[in-house]
């Protein structure tokens, strides 16, 4: 968008290189009147996009009252208090990606507004039919991919998991699907690699756990602009999958909280089928123009910048 940015804080990642402007400024940290103030004041700043914890710590909010920018950020935690007057829809913004999260959060005036994630290296080449299945996030209960091996193996599919194992036990309980043959367990991926994984499966398949909120899931754009259309497994309406897809990207399956979970997965094992039959040229071009990072930093950015 022609913005000029600069990265306020410590710099715990080295693999940005030299492009980026660096200041290791922590706003709750400056003292009132201090030169560092001084010089943040000085800079200038339209618009600072923050993590959702910041506008609630008045130490920080003392420092950015005296910036006069705007604040725009992303609601990723389904369960974090916000201050009562963190937020006032105008100079001070929260984003939310569902209609569950902008419920949970309407104290605050949430904007609809759907999640862009991008990182380093992971432009995305032109779309391939696909061949096997592919999940991807961190694996553990809140997650649930043995939902996704289950469905697999009623299709008599092969399926990848791409992820970092966070919980030993949860892998231990479903070893029996996770060291089944049909599964390839890839481990954490990034970069090229993850792009790749996601291109060259027919269908991504997406779960979480029934009790779990998915604040604003990744993965959605990062299949969709990758051409790989969605199978979602759901437990209640309006949920990130029914935000993020429609009829031409993906399918969506409801089922009851008290479902069992052969049939949860029996049902996501049709979402699977019907998903396959969607065009990856047209999911593509629909993800590009949805999961748009121009775009999305656009809507953020609602004026503050010119």
């Amino acid at each position: 968008m022609g913005a000029d940015v600069h990265l306020l804080g410590p710099g715990w990642l080295t693999d940005l290189g030299n492009d980026w402007v660096r200041k290791p400024a922590r706003l709750e940290d400056i003292t009132s009147g201090s030169l560092a103030e001084r010089e943040l004041r000085s800079t200038g700043y339209d618009l600072l996009v923050v993590g959702h914890e910041y506008p609630s710590l008045p130490a920080w909010t003392r420092t950015w009252n005296q910036l006069d920018c705007d604040v725009a950020t992303f609601q990723h935690s389904p369960v974090f208090q916000h201050a009562e007057a963190a937020f006032d829809a105008k100079r001070s913004r929260l984003y939310c990606y569902s209609p569950e999260m902008i419920e949970r959060y309407a104290d605050h005036q949430p904007i609809p507004e759907l999640a862009v994630h991008l990182g380093l290296d992971e432009e995305e080449p032109p779309t391939v039919a696909g061949k096997d299945l592919v999940w991807l996030g961190r694996i553990d209960e809140e997650k649930a991919p043995h939902l996704a091996v289950r469905a697999a193996q009623i299709l008599g599919r092969r399926i990848q998991i791409v992820g970092p194992v966070f919980d030993d036990a949860y892998v231990r309980r479903h070893e029996r699907l996770f060291s089944a043959d049909n599964v390839k367990l890839v481990g954490e991926l990034g970069g090229p690699a993850k792009t790749a994984a996601i291109r060259d499966a027919s269908v991504f398949v997406y779960t979480y756990a029934r009790t779990y909120v998915e604040a604003g899931a990744a993965v959605f754009g990062e299949s969709l602009r990758a051409g790989t259309p969605m199978a979602a497994l759901t437990w209640r309406e309006g949920t990130c999958a029914e935000a993020a897809l429609c009829d031409q990207t993906g399918v969506v399956t409801v089922a009851a909280p008290d479902e069992d979970d052969e049939t949860a997965a029996e049902l996501l094992a049709i979402a699977i089928e019907q998903a396959e039959d969607l065009k990856h040229t047209e999911v593509q071009s629909i993800g590009m123009d949805r999961f748009d990072p121009a775009r999305h930093f656009k809507a953020m950015s609602a004026g503050s910048c010119s």
